[in-house]
């Protein structure tokens, strides 16, 4: 197998408002659009996205009404602290305020408008490494 690119797919009640919150606070440009749907990517090692419309009809029929719930878009970045002044700058609310985990890990979370979580992390040396 030679994967060439990766995306998550989400489903989402309002894919234009997760739309304009990814292009307008983490710098992904669309793609592609349809009706109900939209691909997003970056020029850089994030992930791609997609948004589909709940209960869009290209789904399975069981999972049409699901919504993106329990998981978390996870960014690794560098100068965190400078991202979330960023993010706050631009009015974005942080669901959970920046914290650093005993392993290392740095990390604060922001959530869009159809509540899928997106969480910034920075690795740093673990205390006493």
């Amino acid at each position: 197998m030679n994967v060439t690119a990766s995306a998550v797919s989400l489903t989402v009640d309002d894919v234009a408002a997760s739309r304009d919150f990814f292009i307008t606070h983490f710098g992904y440009a669309q793609t592609m659009a349809a009706d109900g749907f939209a691909s997003l990517s970056r020029d850089d090692a994030a992930v791609d996205l997609v948004l589909l419309q709940r209960g869009i009809p290209v789904l399975p029929a069981e999972q049409r009404d699901q919504r993106a719930s329990g998981l978390i878009v996870a960014f690794v970045v560098t100068g965190i602290e400078e991202q979330e002044r960023r993010l706050r700058a631009e009015g974005v609310t942080l669901t959970m305020p920046l914290r650093e985990e005993p392993w290392g890990e740095r990390l604060f979370q922001v959530t869009d408008p159809n509540g899928v979580v997106v969480q910034l992390v920075e690795w740093a040396a673990p205390a006493g490494a």
